[in-house]
């Protein structure tokens, strides 16, 4: 069998607030193999998002192990988690976070600027054709705060997969945006899914958890469910 993408190993995350230590992630252990779509759900407040960002990096954990591929992510200093996280990682959020001043295009070219593995000669023909797969290419040279919130979330998936990371992280990628693109959002991770990315994302939702391929329930930083999602289970049958 081959070894899982991602593999967490007795991962813990506290904080010193004065006397009292909080805990949001308590001894968790995850693998998620290459190609899997996975969703984490569970209350507010219980640890999904620092997971999230334990994966990508963007936190360290107080205790225990992250391996992404064969990369011991948690041994990486500042320096090399930023050019490994530009390499590796795809990171959607919740509320986008695009740069205001720049345009869509701009936003999407931002991060080969900052890797320099694509050509500068061919970054923007990149970032225009990843545009036109998400369906904003017509967009392109707008600034984020002149278009709608789904065109902004296509936007970000478009610079998540700038310098084409086999691991994509979503927090609540569909939290703000109506029903039916969030049905759009979903398809195009569906259709990275199928191009044997990894996909971990965090949601509230049960209906958007189900078109997953596995939920992974969290409460009280601890792993409280792991399964198939039932909706692919049925659609399997």
């Amino acid at each position: 069998m081959s070894a899982p993408h991602l593999s967490l190993r007795g991962l813990s995350k506290t904080f010193e607030l004065g006397e009292r230590t909080l805990t949001v992630l308590d001894d968790v252990s995850l693998q998620v193999d290459r190609g899997e779509f996975v969703a984490i759900v569970g209350p507010s407040g219980t640890g999904k998002s620092t997971l999230l960002n334990m994966i990508a990096g963007i936190d360290q954990p107080t205790r225990g192990e992250v391996w992404v591929g064969d990369t011991p992510v948690h041994t990486l200093d500042e320096n090399a988690l930023a050019v490994w996280r530009g390499r590796q990682v795809g990171v959607v959020f919740q509320f986008f976070q695009l740069l205001p001043a720049l345009t869509l295009l701009q936003n999407v070219i931002l991060p080969m600027d900052f890797d320099a593995r694509v050509p500068a000669r061919v970054r923007a023909d990149r970032a225009m054709a990843l545009l036109e797969r998400v369906g904003v290419a017509d967009q392109a040279d707008k600034r984020p705060g002149t278009v709608s919130g789904g065109q902004q979330q296509r936007a970000a998936i478009a610079r998540a997969l700038a310098n084409d990371p086999p691991l994509i992280v979503a927090d609540e990628p569909t939290g703000n945006l109506d029903s039916r693109t969030a049905e759009d959002v979903l398809r195009v991770f569906e259709t990275l899914r199928d191009e044997a990315r990894t996909i971990v994302m965090v949601t509230h939702a049960p209906a958007i958890a189900a078109r997953a391929d596995r939920v992974v329930e969290v409460i009280d930083g601890r792993i409280a469910a792991n399964a198939p999602s039932t909706s692919r289970l049925a659609l399997a049958r």
